[in-house]
């Protein structure tokens, strides 16, 4: 059979960098009329791809970027799994419910082995399956005194964007608490000054994006325990914990924030974050059957069976539930504290570092006590700074490959601007080390070459005026 024409212009003994295919740019918007050789599209989209960062060096993402050999086997073996389909998936299904039963284990569920949970892609749209079942169940018990149920209400700190989501979907109004002075999360005060008949609940974030401290969740439970004794309103609670579900239980196991406080109904984290799962596996708990209303519960006939299904998402890819089950098996408790404890560690040394730099004043050390593997600074008031600003550093960083995310705080505070370093598992001491120095000699370029910015419309003005 004669090769040649079996793709349009191909040869295959061309090289892939001088075959036709690669001689143009490939199609960025038209649909390709015909069909191309798969070495030299492969290639195309690899070399470009280069252009992404390195994830690596991403100090921003909470997300995994480093995953076994094992894992990515196990991913490959699940490719065409859609672990909706119960029925043809049937062990897929039984690992998810396994990981399910796991992890109300591993957060002191009252009843681990019956009560109700699920996978999902992520951590936001597990969030957004905890405050649905939040709204139903106040509207439920609104129903049962006789009373409108058209003005719910959510209590929050600073929170990830997904709340937002949740709030303007769901019709629900969001009373972020607004940061002040040198509080920049949630406190049991502020709380208790926002809640009424009309709170569907209040989430607490055990890691907040922006600090990466853990708000304090008991802290808050006893207010409400209070409040209760007092008035008799009784509000639940959900606890995101997108990041710290996965380090909490095992690096401060004695920290309350779980379903030991039995205020706690229901609990969202991200697999793919710390807890070492490939990007796409999210999960929520509930402490008990009776806390996610059956209401909510689809039983839908599909694809040879029937099969109970609550979430946003339908099919969805089976891999990272297997790989999630894998990380339980093969790191168990011990594992995870290993892993994890190292991450802390890495973080302590740098937030102690970077304070000895000069102009930097630690808001965040990476205790694990208070909060998640990550460090977060500002620029001291007092500091010498030769023009330069944390926005500086870090577009200088990226020269190098770092990505060090420099950002102004929520409502309030948008006048403090801090820099942030999360620590996962695969950014190690050793690299922590070269860090350090490009920071080092980041400041030292800036020494040499100071920055101008634009004067402000109030500089400005201000300077016009003398």
């Amino acid at each position: 059979m004669d090769k040649t024409n079996v793709f349009t212009n191909y040869n295959e003994n061309d090289d892939v960098y001088a075959s036709i295919d690669l001689a143009k740019s490939m199609p960025k918007s038209v649909f390709p009329a015909e069909e191309r050789n798969p070495r030299n599209v492969f290639n195309a989209i690899r070399d470009e791809l280069m252009l992404d960062g390195n994830s690596r060096q991403n100090l921003a993402t909470f997300c995994q970027t480093w995953v076994d050999d094992e894992i990515r086997e196990l991913m490959d073996l699940s490719i065409d799994k859609n672990m909706i389909d119960k029925d043809e998936y049937p062990q897929t299904a039984e690992i998810e419910a396994r990981c399910v039963r796991m992890l109300a284990d591993l957060w002191n569920s009252p009843t681990p082995e019956t009560t109700l949970g699920c996978s999902t892609i992520g951590s936001s749209e597990a969030a957004m399956l905890g405050g649905l079942a939040l709204k139903w169940q106040w509207r439920k018990k609104r129903a049962e005194q006789g009373l409108t149920a058209d003005k719910p209400n959510l209590i929050c700190g600073p929170v990830q964007i997904c709340w937002h989501k949740f709030a303007r979907y769901f019709d629900v109004e969001l009373r972020e608490i607004p940061l002040e002075g040198d509080r920049l999360i949630m406190s049991p005060e502020e709380v208790l000054k926002r809640v009424d008949e009309n709170t569907i609940g209040v989430v607490p974030t055990l890691g907040v994006t922006f600090t990466c401290q853990y708000e304090p969740v008991k802290a808050v439970s006893d207010a409400l325990d209070k409040l209760q004794n007092e008035t008799g309103l009784d509000i639940p609670m959900h606890v995101d914990g997108a990041s710290g579900g996965f380090l909490a239980p095992f690096c401060v196991p004695e920290l309350e924030w779980d379903f030991r406080l039995p205020r706690v109904k229901s609990i969202n984290t991200s697999g793919h974050k710390f807890g070492l799962a490939p990007l796409g596996a999210g999960w929520i708990v509930w402490r008990e059957v009776s806390d996610l209303p059956e209401e909510l519960i689809f039983n839908v006939n599909y694809l040879g069976g029937n099969m109970p299904t609550f979430a946003l998402n339908f099919s969805r890819p089976g891999g990272q539930i297997v790989a999630q089950y894998y990380n339980f098996l093969r790191l168990g408790r011990e594992g995870y504290a290993k892993i994890h404890n190292a991450c802390y560690a890495t973080a302590q040394y740098l937030a102690e570092e970077i304070g000895k730099i000069g102009p930097f004043e630690i808001l965040f050390d990476g205790d694990s006590s208070k909060g998640i593997p990550a460090l977060a600074w500002k620029l001291k008031d007092n500091a010498a700074l030769g023009g330069y600003n944390l926005y500086d550093l870090a577009d200088k960083l990226r020269s190098r490959g770092w990505q060090v995310p420099a950002y102004s705080m929520p409502a309030h505070r948008e006048d403090l601007v801090i820099q942030r370093i999360l620590v996962r598992h695969g950014v190690s001491y050793d690299l922590g080390c070269l860090l350090i120095d490009d920071i080092k000699r980041a400041l030292d370029y800036f020494a040499n070459h100071p920055v101008t910015h634009p004067l402000s419309e109030e500089e400005a003005s201000g300077f016009n005026h003398g």
